[in-house]
């Protein structure tokens, strides 16, 4: 545990940069602790609080950039990339595009304090073709705001968090393999959550290809389009005959929806 402590201390800055990169890349490492310990070391006068602050916005906006790129360029497929390899897939995407759909670019000042959402805004915000300019004033105020949040309280309760220190080098290896334990814990719950939600949706699931034969036989069926607005602007071809709702929308429309034949929803 020394040894560690004494490896941060004496290369906390590239610690600090890759790690943020690697999360601000999509990686589910969070970097909040990592900012918090940053603080701590700047307030005990083993780091520099300028350069604490400097590195985690320098590395994020480095990635915010590449991603805001890669959407401009790639589209919405983009988000399903970074979606797969976050904690929770099946809701980072949605959570964001209803961000961005209340906030705009504001949404930007915001995202980096939601945890699985930072890595997913600045990609969306190049999907929707926002000018870089603006792009960039949003998002380096975010990341700055961000940077400062976290590296500053960690400096303002340093020396509570020395103490916190002191204990946790007590506990030596004990406390390395309670703190991998929990996340081991944390992960194969949202995985375990995930193959639950995902058994139970193919009990009711038909392919692209089974509905297209649905089609091409004349069955009567109704087609109904849920996906989230922001979707449907990135691209909105939808299915020919197919009723278009916002997820949002449902309950006061669903009387649009036949009760009289089989119904499919699709999204993205």
């Amino acid at each position: 545990m020394r040894t560690l402590l004494g490896f941060l201390v004496n290369h906390g800055y590239l610690v600090l940069f890759v790690w943020v990169l690697l999360e601000q890349a999509g990686l589910p490492i969070p970097s909040i602790p990592l900012l918090l310990a940053a603080g701590a070391l700047a307030g005990a006068g083993k780091l520099n609080l300028s350069l604490c602050l400097l590195i985690p916005f320098i590395a994020s906006s480095i990635s915010d950039l590449c991603w805001y790129e890669i959407g401009k360029r790639r589209g919405g497929s983009v988000l399903n990339l970074i979606c797969r390899i976050s904690l929770e897939p099946d809701s980072c995407a949605r959570r964001t595009e209803d961000l961005y759909a209340r906030l705009g670019a504001k949404s930007l000042l915001i995202a980096k304090f939601i945890p699985g959402l930072s890595s997913v805004a600045p990609p969306l915000a190049g999907i929707f073709r926002m000018k870089l300019p603006r792009f960039l004033v949003y998002d380096w105020l975010g990341g700055l705001l961000w940077s400062a949040t976290f590296t500053g309280l960690g400096f303002a309760f340093s020396s509570q968090l020395e103490q916190v220190a002191k204990y946790a080098l007590r506990l030596g290896e004990m406390l390395v393999f309670l703190l991998v334990t929990a996340l081991a814990v944390y992960i194969l719950s949202k995985y375990a959550q995930r193959r639950r939600f995902l058994r139970d949706l193919r009990i009711a699931r038909i392919t692209p290809e089974e509905l297209k034969r649905m089609l091409d036989a004349g069955e009567n069926i109704q087609i109904v389009d849920l996906r989230h607005s922001v979707e449907f602007e990135a691209d909105p071809l939808t299915i020919p005959g197919a009723l278009r709702l916002d997820p949002r929308e449902i309950e006061n429309r669903q009387q649009e929806i036949p009760r009289d034949r089989d119904v499919v929803l699709y999204c993205t």
